[in-house]
């Protein structure tokens, strides 16, 4: 006599049934080897531009997924290569999307940029739009003998970048805010500062200093005042090279958004590839959510 109480067997399990085991043992296992070897997540790093939005557009329920996040035991951190506007726009374009954050939590290359500058004690060649100009307020100008690039499409034309190329030729420093080849619009896809600095590269046959992402520097400085390391830390982003290669190539764990930049295939463009690809950020925080912390 079969009981009509009696557990099933995984051969007479329904298709559906099967499906939720295996969904569910896999989200174990998953969870299992990411944090293996790892300390307990303390801080998420998340791209902006093509990860929270695009251009005057949100991602959709990003704002919610933000709102969630907040309310686990981790801090967040907004780290953006963005150089077409300064720090005090971006924040504006944020708040009227209705996201909820402060402008200490935004890290940009223009951040870095400058500190480089006031390291160095460089006059620098600013290429960059002049809604960014504010983020380098204080920096002396007169008499350049830097070169610094970010994304400029106002100025990027013969004349400003042939002065460039006759400055780097005369022992001036290229540096690179940093080097994307392309970035999202509402248009379609655009060019990024990087063909141009690769332009300035092998006209004058120099390496340019890059600050932004992927470099490492970038992502222990932004993680630096969080008080954590890499292995406590994870990075959202759209592009699979500068955001998730970068961070997983510092110690952190990354996690690629199909929006934005993302084109497919591109989560087979690093090595390792990322921790997880998933299709917005409001599902990448529901990942952190249920098998990170």
């Amino acid at each position: 006599m079969e009981w009509k109480g009696a557990t099933k067997d995984k051969n007479t399990l329904s298709t559906s049934e099967e499906e939720n085991v295996n969904k569910k043992q896999e989200e174990l296992q998953l969870k299992v080897s990411s944090m293996a070897g790892r300390r307990a997540l303390k801080a998420v790093l998340i791209d902006l531009s093509g990860t929270l939005h695009i251009e005057d557009t949100a991602v959709p329920g990003a704002q919610e997924a933000l709102n969630r996040l907040r309310q686990a035991s981790v801090a967040v951190k907004f780290v953006t290569n963005t150089t077409k506007e300064s720090k005090r726009n971006l924040l504006e374009r944020l708040q009227r999307l209705n996201f909820d954050l402060q402008e200490k939590e935004i890290f940009t290359s223009l951040s870095a940029a400058r500190s480089l500058l006031e390291q160095k004690q460089h006059r620098p060649l600013l290429l960059v739009e002049d809604s960014a100009l504010e983020d380098f307020t204080g920096i002396n100008t007169t008499e350049p003998n830097a070169v610094v690039i970010g994304l400029a499409p106002d100025h990027f034309n013969y004349q400003t970048l042939n002065k460039a190329f006759r400055m780097i030729l005369d022992g001036a420093p290229l540096i690179a805010i940093h080097k994307a080849r392309y970035y999202k619009r509402k248009d379609g896809l655009a060019l990024g500062p990087g063909p141009f600095v690769t332009g300035l590269e092998y006209a004058t046959d120099c390496k340019a200093t890059v600050v932004g992402k992927p470099e490492k520097t970038f992502f222990t400085q932004a993680l630096s005042d969080l008080g954590c390391s890499p292995n406590e830390a994870v990075m959202i982003g759209d592009d699979a090279r500068d955001d998730v290669g970068g961070a997983q190539n510092t110690g952190m764990l990354g996690i690629l958004v199909r929006t934005g930049k993302y084109r497919e295939g591109d989560e087979n463009k690093i090595n390792p590839p990322p921790h997880l690809t998933c299709d917005s950020f409001p599902d990448a925080v529901e990942h952190i959510l249920k098998n990170l912390l």
